[in-house]
């Protein structure tokens, strides 16, 4: 089942295809009435009627109020009960290219909010975002989305440059390169000593887990959970590392 849920702004927890659509009709429903509002009106009407369907065999008496409230709230009543209602057609509804463009938006934002997360941003900090030699129709999806993606990645403006600004954090997103001027905005030097610190420290757990797991009196006698749990901290550790000196990488 899906879950509607807020992002966390601290991270990246918008994971499904729903908890996207949801975050990304936002903008659209606050803003002025218009053909926009309605599509995005009529468009979740029907997610929501598709879902009512294909939940029903799990979820029926629930479900079935819903849709009846769903067809109450639009005026019109529902010829049949849900059971009774067809499987959602979703066949030629595909759309390759409008995928293709969502996905960036997500993957952008997405990058943002890491990145924002790994620096130690302040949560209600309005920041610039810069991509760098970004090709004629990644500047025209940007600014058709300027407002949505400004409002989800917490930013101050999007821009365009020949070279990435100085103390500035940078990432890739499907090849094209992206730039978080943060100067003035975190304290750059305690960072990266903060960075540096936390990269050790996430070195000698490693160090101390491998003492253990390299020896063989410990891996015979322990319990096999116990012998488990270490390499999954051992793992937790190394990609904390990786993500810590990715990091430390893009304050240069």
């Amino acid at each position: 089942a899906y879950e509607i849920k807020e992002c966390d702004w601290s991270s990246d927890v918008c994971s499904s295809d729903l908890d996207w659509y949801v975050e990304l009709t936002k903008p659209v429903l606050q803003g002025a009435d218009g053909a926009a509002k309605d599509e995005t009106r009529a468009t979740t009407a029907f997610v929501l009627d598709a879902i009512a369907r294909v939940l029903h065999p799990f979820m029926s008496f629930l479900t079935e109020e819903l849709w009846d409230a769903f067809a109450a709230r639009a005026g019109t009543p529902n010829a049949s009960l849900l059971a009774l209602a067809p499987w959602p057609a979703l066949e030629g509804l595909g759309d390759a290219t409008s995928e293709a463009e969502i996905g960036w938006i997500v993957d952008l934002v997405s990058e943002v909010r890491s990145v924002r997360n790994e620096m130690n941003v302040p949560g209600g900090a309005q920041i610039a975002l810069v991509l760098v030699n970004a090709p004629a129709d990644v500047q025209a999806r940007l600014k058709a989305w300027d407002e949505t993606i400004r409002r989800l990645a917490r930013l101050s403006s999007i821009g365009f440059a020949v070279a990435a600004p100085g103390s500035s954090a940078q990432f890739i997103v499907r090849g094209v390169v992206a730039a978080l001027p943060l100067e003035g905005v975190i304290d750059l030097s305690a960072e990266r000593s903060r960075l540096t610190k936390e990269i050790g420290k996430e070195q000698a757990e490693v160090k101390k887990i491998d003492a253990k797991l390299g020896n063989p009196d410990f891996v015979r006698r322990a319990p096999e959970e116990v012998v488990e749990e270490n390499r999954e901290r051992r793992d937790e550790a190394l990609a904390k590392i990786e993500k810590m000196q990715a990091a430390l990488g893009r304050l240069g």
